[in-house]
């Protein structure tokens, strides 16, 4: 009785996590020795803000390195090819995907979305409705937040902020205490 009562709670908190690692699934190259573990879906997971987006229970996500880089709150999801790793988080209804890369301590928040081969890395923050795609990359202490897009060959580093309906594209680098 008492291995049938730890099953039945085992299974109640699974269901409360949106993901797992799939132990069948691993990934140790272009990840800086980082060991990378595929995620799949345990329950079905919908964004309200985004009408017909759903992960359903099963399918297969991105790569993580640890169940600490993607919250099981929200509707948070790491998708496709897209690797976060080191002490990276991606929480609230933040997405990464295609090829993206969120590493470090860097966090992916709000409705954000990461995507593209797009890179943000060291503590940088992207969040609210932002959007960094194509081969963007956002570093060192950089935000990007509200409806700011970063994107193309675009470069946001330093202590910088892009914020409100702004856009970085093509080869532009807004760094240092730019705002």
């Amino acid at each position: 009785a008492c291995h049938h009562l730890l099953g039945m709670i085992l299974n109640i908190l699974m269901k409360a996590n949106k993901a797992r690692i799939s132990s069948l699934y691993f990934k140790n190259s272009h990840t800086n020795g980082h060991t990378l573990h595929r995620i799949r879906a345990v329950r079905k997971i919908t964004d309200p803000n985004v009408e017909g987006w759903v992960i359903n229970e099963g399918d297969l996500g991105g790569w993580i390195e640890s169940e600490k880089n993607l919250s099981h709150e929200g509707a948070a999801w790491v998708d496709g090819e897209a690797y976060v790793y080191g002490d990276a988080k991606v929480y609230d209804n933040g997405y990464v995907t295609g090829d993206a890369e969120v590493y470090d301590n860097a966090v992916v928040c709000g409705n954000a979305q990461v995507r593209g081969e797009a890179q943000v890395y060291d503590c940088a923050k992207v969040y609210d409705d932002a959007q960094v795609y194509g081969d963007a990359k956002v570093y060192d202490f950089a935000r990007v937040y509200y409806n700011a897009k970063v994107y193309d060959n675009a470069k946001v580093c330093g202590a910088a902020e892009v914020r409100d309906n702004a856009r970085v594209y093509g080869d532009a680098e807004v760094c240092g205490g730019a705002e």
